[in-house]
Protein backbone atom coordinates (compact mmCIF):
# COMPACT_ATOMS: atom_id res chain seq x y z
CA UNK A 1 0.00 0.00 0.00
CA UNK A 2 1.26 3.22 -0.53
CA UNK A 3 1.08 6.32 1.49
CA UNK A 4 -2.18 8.03 0.36
CA UNK A 5 -3.96 4.77 0.86
CA UNK A 6 -3.04 4.30 4.46
CA UNK A 7 -3.72 7.93 5.05
CA UNK A 8 -7.52 7.60 3.91
CA UNK A 9 -8.02 4.71 5.70
CA UNK A 10 -6.47 6.35 8.76
CA UNK A 11 -9.21 9.41 8.23
CA UNK A 12 -12.24 6.95 7.42
CA UNK A 13 -11.48 4.96 10.61
CA UNK A 14 -11.27 7.93 12.94
CA UNK A 15 -14.45 9.17 11.14
CA UNK A 16 -15.76 5.71 12.09
CA UNK A 17 -14.94 5.86 15.34
CA UNK A 18 -16.25 9.40 16.06
CA UNK A 19 -19.71 8.75 14.35
CA UNK A 20 -20.03 5.36 16.32
CA UNK A 21 -19.10 7.50 19.61
CA UNK A 22 -21.43 10.33 18.24
CA UNK A 23 -24.37 8.14 17.72
CA UNK A 24 -23.65 5.42 20.95
CA UNK A 25 -21.60 7.13 23.63
CA UNK A 26 -23.21 11.04 23.26
CA UNK A 27 -26.46 9.45 25.54
CA UNK A 28 -24.82 10.50 28.88
CA UNK A 29 -23.47 14.58 29.19
CA UNK A 30 -21.16 15.34 31.25
CA UNK A 31 -21.43 17.82 34.17
CA UNK A 32 -20.68 21.13 33.00
CA UNK A 33 -19.44 21.55 36.96
CA UNK A 34 -19.45 18.69 39.51
CA UNK A 35 -22.10 20.06 42.07
CA UNK A 36 -21.05 20.52 45.53
CA UNK A 37 -23.79 18.49 47.15
CA UNK A 38 -23.31 14.89 46.66
CA UNK A 39 -26.78 13.96 46.20
CA UNK A 40 -26.81 15.85 43.05
CA UNK A 41 -23.98 14.02 41.80
CA UNK A 42 -25.22 11.29 39.09
CA UNK A 43 -24.64 9.83 36.10
CA UNK A 44 -27.05 11.64 33.58
CA UNK A 45 -29.42 8.34 32.92
CA UNK A 46 -30.40 8.35 37.04
CA UNK A 47 -31.34 11.78 36.95
CA UNK A 48 -33.54 10.95 33.94
CA UNK A 49 -34.98 7.66 35.38
CA UNK A 50 -36.00 9.64 38.32
CA UNK A 51 -37.59 12.38 36.72
CA UNK A 52 -39.61 9.86 34.80
CA UNK A 53 -41.06 8.64 38.08
CA UNK A 54 -42.55 12.44 39.01
CA UNK A 55 -45.52 14.45 37.38
CA UNK A 56 -46.35 17.74 37.81
CA UNK A 57 -48.69 18.40 41.09
CA UNK A 58 -51.42 20.58 38.98
CA UNK A 59 -53.63 19.79 41.78
CA UNK A 60 -51.27 20.57 45.13
CA UNK A 61 -52.27 23.62 46.84
CA UNK A 62 -50.32 26.61 45.74
CA UNK A 63 -49.14 28.45 48.51
CA UNK A 64 -47.52 31.42 47.92
CA UNK A 65 -43.94 31.97 48.52
CA UNK A 66 -41.42 29.61 50.90
CA UNK A 67 -39.12 32.44 52.33
CA UNK A 68 -36.58 31.84 49.53
CA UNK A 69 -35.46 32.80 46.33
CA UNK A 70 -34.29 31.69 43.10
CA UNK A 71 -31.57 32.80 40.84
CA UNK A 72 -30.62 31.84 37.21
CA UNK A 73 -26.62 32.18 35.92
CA UNK A 74 -27.24 31.06 32.38
CA UNK A 75 -22.98 31.54 31.59
CA UNK A 76 -22.52 28.63 34.20
CA UNK A 77 -25.91 26.44 33.51
CA UNK A 78 -27.32 26.39 36.58
CA UNK A 79 -29.90 27.67 39.03
CA UNK A 80 -29.33 28.91 42.65
CA UNK A 81 -31.84 28.06 45.47
CA UNK A 82 -31.44 30.23 48.60
CA UNK A 83 -33.54 29.30 51.67
CA UNK A 84 -33.90 31.90 54.07
CA UNK A 85 -36.55 30.11 56.02
CA UNK A 86 -35.62 28.87 59.81
CA UNK A 87 -36.14 25.35 58.69
CA UNK A 88 -33.95 22.95 56.23
CA UNK A 89 -36.43 21.93 53.21
CA UNK A 90 -36.42 17.92 53.16
CA UNK A 91 -37.73 15.79 49.73
CA UNK A 92 -37.71 18.49 47.63
CA UNK A 93 -39.07 18.67 43.69
CA UNK A 94 -37.61 21.29 42.22
CA UNK A 95 -39.23 22.20 39.19
CA UNK A 96 -38.65 24.48 35.88
CA UNK A 97 -41.19 25.74 33.95
CA UNK A 98 -43.58 23.27 35.31
CA UNK A 99 -41.92 20.80 33.03
CA UNK A 100 -38.26 19.76 34.22
CA UNK A 101 -37.22 18.22 37.26
CA UNK A 102 -35.10 17.07 40.25
CA UNK A 103 -35.28 15.51 43.65
CA UNK A 104 -33.09 17.34 45.94
CA UNK A 105 -33.29 15.26 49.48
CA UNK A 106 -32.50 18.57 51.41
CA UNK A 107 -31.75 22.30 51.20
CA UNK A 108 -30.79 23.87 54.15
CA UNK A 109 -32.31 26.68 55.82
CA UNK A 110 -31.27 29.83 57.26
CA UNK A 111 -29.57 30.70 53.87
CA UNK A 112 -26.35 29.39 54.61
CA UNK A 113 -25.42 28.96 51.06
CA UNK A 114 -27.30 28.34 47.88
CA UNK A 115 -28.44 24.99 46.48
CA UNK A 116 -26.64 24.82 43.37
CA UNK A 117 -28.72 22.88 40.42
CA UNK A 118 -26.64 22.18 37.23
CA UNK A 119 -29.09 22.55 34.05
CA UNK A 120 -27.66 18.98 33.42
CA UNK A 121 -29.86 17.41 36.18
CA UNK A 122 -33.27 18.70 35.61
CA UNK A 123 -34.79 16.28 33.38
CA UNK A 124 -39.25 16.10 32.04
CA UNK A 125 -40.83 12.54 32.57
CA UNK A 126 -39.94 11.74 29.31
CA UNK A 127 -36.18 11.51 29.55
CA UNK A 128 -35.06 14.71 27.81
CA UNK A 129 -32.71 17.41 29.83
CA UNK A 130 -33.44 21.04 29.67
CA UNK A 131 -31.90 22.10 26.82
CA UNK A 132 -28.82 24.03 27.98
CA UNK A 133 -27.49 24.52 24.20
CA UNK A 134 -31.01 26.65 23.13
CA UNK A 135 -30.85 29.31 25.69
CA UNK A 136 -34.70 28.56 27.32
CA UNK A 137 -35.56 31.01 29.66
CA UNK A 138 -36.59 30.34 33.05
CA UNK A 139 -39.82 31.42 33.93
CA UNK A 140 -40.93 29.75 36.68
CA UNK A 141 -38.81 27.78 39.34
CA UNK A 142 -41.30 26.13 42.25
CA UNK A 143 -40.43 23.63 45.42
CA UNK A 144 -42.82 20.44 45.81
CA UNK A 145 -42.86 19.64 49.56
CA UNK A 146 -45.10 18.17 51.76
CA UNK A 147 -47.76 17.71 49.50
CA UNK A 148 -47.96 21.32 48.39
CA UNK A 149 -46.36 23.94 45.70
CA UNK A 150 -44.36 26.57 46.37
CA UNK A 151 -43.12 29.29 43.73
CA UNK A 152 -39.77 31.22 44.43
CA UNK A 153 -41.02 34.02 42.75
CA UNK A 154 -39.89 35.15 39.41
CA UNK A 155 -36.27 34.03 38.74
CA UNK A 156 -33.50 36.38 38.78
CA UNK A 157 -30.31 37.03 36.57
CA UNK A 158 -27.54 35.85 38.91
CA UNK A 159 -24.63 38.62 38.93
Amino acid sequence: MDMITVNRMTRYTVAGVMLALALVGCTQRPPFMENADPSLRKSSAQFAADAAKRHYETDAPKVGEPNGRVEVDYGLHRINIVNAAPEDWTDVEVWVNQKYVVFVPKIPGKAVQAEIINFQSMYDDQGNYFPVLTQQEITSVEVYRDGKMYSLGQPRLAD
